[in-house]
């Protein structure tokens, strides 16, 4: 194949995994109505590290303590994330649960500052005004009519966007001299585990009723093999053969895919105002993320 074809592939790929975690958000919805959230990430990153693991065997011979080490590290911030992420969708609809997400976008550049002492540009700044302007707009309810409050599933989205980000920056750093692969596996094993700790004190009993429920099965080989270990993977190929702004881009569609099917599928409604502060997030993730580089790719030059 050609390098023109290649991309295209690979610019295909990220769009579908923006896909399939768009829709991710409607069957962690969706099968909160059976099963606990943290049970759901303990089953979701068991079986991704299994067939990660055998994927991947050969490689597995050369884990060291320092793979150890960081992958803990990164399992534990990856956790915390898809933890607050999911407690959150169920108290919140999953259309904001995708918008609200992305606050990581901002936050990645702004938390590197102090630990990279590297300055973000203005386009930053601005993406973060514009996001909080978006969030103010999707995520404030006037429930009694005079008071403007968040409920508690926008404030643990917010929260789980924090931890998106400690995790972005650390696995960076790793990334430098470690291999990609071996730390990938290595993180969804220690968010397996750090869930199956923590599931029985949060969720209570194992779930017997709901591993025998074929709706519930399919669902977290869903978000196993597909969300979790295929969309990973696109997203890794893909940014090695499509231009950083343009693969930024099409990952961002995450969250419009979000709102899309939880529309379509949960019926979730979106008022005049939230359609606005959808917007006014994903133009600030774009910005953040590509500053319109995208723009200007040869053969749209004006």
């Amino acid at each position: 194949m050609n390098n023109r074809t290649v991309s295209l592939l690979s610019g295909a790929g990220l769009l579908l995994a923006a896909c399939i975690w768009g829709f991710a958000f409607v069957v962690v919805k969706d099968s909160l109505d059976f099963i606990g959230p943290v049970y759901m990430i303990a089953f979701r990153f068991s079986t991704a590290t299994i067939a990660l693991g055998i994927l991947f065997a050969p490689r597995l011979r050369k884990i060291s303590k320092a793979y150890w080490k960081n992958g803990a590290v990164l399992g534990t911030f990856l956790f915390l994330a898809y933890a607050f992420q999911t407690i959150g969708c169920g108290y919140t609809t999953a259309g904001k649960n995708a918008f609200l997400t992305t606050i990581y976008v901002m936050l990645v550049p702004l938390f590197g500052w102090p630990l990279y002492k590297k300055r973000p540009g203005w386009y930053v700044f601005a993406a973060a005004v514009i996001s909080i302007t978006g969030i103010g707009l999707l995520a404030l309810s006037n429930e009694d009519g005079s008071v403007l409050k968040m409920n508690t599933g926008d404030i643990l989205t917010l929260i789980c966007g924090l931890f998106y980000a400690l995790h972005i920056l650390y696995m960076e750093k790793c990334n430098r001299d470690q291999d990609p692969i071996l730390l990938t596996v290595l993180q969804f094993f220690f968010t397996a585990v750090f869930a199956w700790i923590v599931s029985p004190v949060f969720d209570g009993a194992f779930p017997f009723a709901a591993v025998k429920n074929p709706h519930v099965v399919v669902s977290m080989l869903y978000l196993g093999l597909l969300s979790t270990m295929v969309a990973y993977v696109l997203q890794n190929v893909g940014l090695k053969y499509v231009q950083s702004s343009i693969a930024a881009l099409f990952l961002s569609f995450e969250s419009v895919f979000g709102v899309l099917f939880s529309t379509l599928l949960l019926h979730e409604h979106l008022t005049p105002r939230m359609i606005a502060g959808c917007v006014l997030i994903f133009f600030a993730v774009i910005l953040a993320e590509t500053k319109f580089d995208f723009i200007h790719i040869k053969g749209y030059k004006k």
